[in-house]
């Protein structure tokens, strides 16, 4: 079996990478600390995370008892 390599980045690869993951980490905290909520995927649907999450969009979470 081939191992996994992470792939080299060219510089400007980089850098526009850790912009995008700037802009997204600062307007998630922003939206946190303003009390909205935000929609993420989880590969197979979208779901919201937040207080004022739309109901038909919210994850259920459920506790395993076995």
């Amino acid at each position: 079996m081939s191992e996994l390599t992470k792939p080299t980045l060219t510089p400007d690869t980089q850098a526009m990478l850790d912009c995008l993951r700037l802009a997204v980490s600062k307007t998630l905290e922003r939206k946190r600390r303003l009390g909205q909520y935000v929609v993420q995927w989880d590969g197979k649907a979208p779901f919201a995370i937040g207080d004022d999450a739309p109901e038909n969009l919210r994850k259920i979470q459920r506790s395993d008892q076995n």
